[in-house]
């Protein structure tokens, strides 16, 4: 994750490559090729991840009424091998590649989103509730199964999180059922986190990745400066 000039771009059909790090997709699955060095304490990262899809969705959701902005799950259900050199790490599991793309920034459009994403026996369920500028607000609770498709379910009850400690709100739903709670929280920043959360949906208790994005937070002009210090920018 650097932000490098126009110059460190390639990208044909097949590839994307941005400085000495890459996407590749042959047909049968996506390999990301990681050779970065870490904020703060630089440290050298460096491996590979290779994703297969078992489900693919080929069209975005529109996120706004406006519909600057989209989402689109491709692989919501995958199989993913990761094979990191420095540091030396390796495991398997489930996988999930998607994207968002937009016409306007983010803040314009939106005042926060929660997301979550659990892996079940028969696929995925994603959860995505939005806030616009407006007030207005939005919420998504699909299914993505192998073998029967793509369905909508009825987005389970609100259910309250901690906040991090930075004093971002969280929040996400669950079955009236079950209690959700915040097993790791993975990334804490002024604007932004994500977490392992252990909760219930369609009848099952399930462990979920979740996220939650403040775009008040993010547009503020302290957050604003902090952000090269996150994400290195490079002139190369």
């Amino acid at each position: 994750m650097t932000e490098r000039r126009g110059a460190a771009l390639f990208r044909d059909p097949q590839t994307l490559a941005i400085g000495p790090s890459s996407m590749r997709w042959d047909g049968a699955g996506l390999t990301v090729e990681i050779d970065e060095v870490t904020p703060l304490l630089p440290k050298r990262v460096r491996g590979r991840v290779r994703l297969y899809p078992e489900a693919v969705v080929n069209h975005p959701v529109v996120l706004d009424r406006d519909g600057h902005h989209c989402w689109w799950p491709i692989a919501p259900c995958a199989r993913v091998e990761v094979e990191l050199d420095q540091p030396a790490l390796r495991w398997l599991g489930s996988g999930y590649f998607d994207f968002n793309t937009g016409e306007v920034p983010l803040e314009s459009s939106f005042r926060n989103w929660n997301w979550c994403r659990a892996s079940l026996p028969e696929g995925t369920a994603v959860l995505y509730d939005l806030v616009d500028r407006e007030g207005e607000a939005c919420s998504l609770a699909i299914r993505f199964d192998p073998g029967s498709g793509v369905t909508d379910f009825e987005p389970p009850a609100p259910a309250a999180l901690p906040r991090t400690r930075w004093r971002v709100a969280r929040a996400t739903r669950s079955d009236a059922a079950g209690t959700p709670r915040i097993l790791q929280t993975l990334e804490d920043s002024p604007f932004y986190a994500r977490s392992v959360m252990e909760t219930r949906l369609l009848g099952r208790s399930v462990t979920a990745i979740h996220e939650s994005l403040d775009l008040d937070r993010f547009a503020l002009p302290v957050v604003q400066a902090m952000l090269p210090f996150r994400m290195p920018r490079r002139f190369w």
